[in-house]
């Protein structure tokens, strides 16, 4: 809980009581590599906090294509937003691409923290504007750059975590082929 608590107070404030609140609500859970932390056509139903592992979130395009939007590291938050906030159904994968250990909240729950907690949703919405923000910036330099530029770029973004992915899911998510991949990262090397 540690790991959640230094990450929410990055953001805002809690005091000793409101912590206690919030892991009262936690469960902790552990995602085996390829399970599904939520699922394209289902609502999504609860957000959780990555304190060790990655989760990619994917899509099958019209022609079958499994895509890789972008990947979801350590010491953040993960949740399908929409789904979640909307009670809609899903168009993404939400998978872990290793083991991961996380501190999950149901909707009921975390709706119950959000009203209970003050200032907690501002707080909550500092954290997704930055996480949006940080999508907004990994993904932008991909859209215009060569698919070298793009790579050297997945590294500065993810260094900690490039040995971890798996390359076709690092070729899906630069746009490139996993042959075009294994070519450049002998080039870089």
């Amino acid at each position: 809980m540690k790991e959640l608590f230094d990450f929410i107070l990055t953001f805002g404030n809690l005091n000793r009581q409101q912590m206690d609140f919030i892991t009262e609500k936690a469960t902790e859970i552990h995602l085996s590599k390829d399970e599904y932390f939520s699922e394209a056509g289902k609502v999504a139903n609860r957000i959780g906090f990555i304190f060790e592992g990655i989760l990619r979130v994917c899509y099958y395009n019209n022609t079958g294509d499994e895509i890789t939007k972008y990947f979801i590291d350590e010491h953040n938050l993960v949740v399908d937003l929409e789904s979640f906030d909307h009670e809609i159904s899903s168009s993404a994968y939400v998978q872990a691409i290793t083991d991961c250990k996380m501190i999950v909240f149901s909707k009921k729950d975390w709706t119950e923290l959000l009203q209970t907690i003050v200032g907690f949703d501002a707080t909550v919405h500092k954290i997704i504007s930055r996480a949006l923000m940080k999508k907004v910036e990994r993904r932008s330099p991909l859209v215009s750059e060569d698919a070298t530029t793009r790579y050297l770029k997945f590294l500065e973004i993810y260094p900690n975590a490039v040995n971890r992915i798996p390359l076709s899911y690092v070729a899906s998510y630069l746009g490139i082929t996993q042959s075009s991949l294994s070519r450049i990262r002998k080039g870089v090397r």
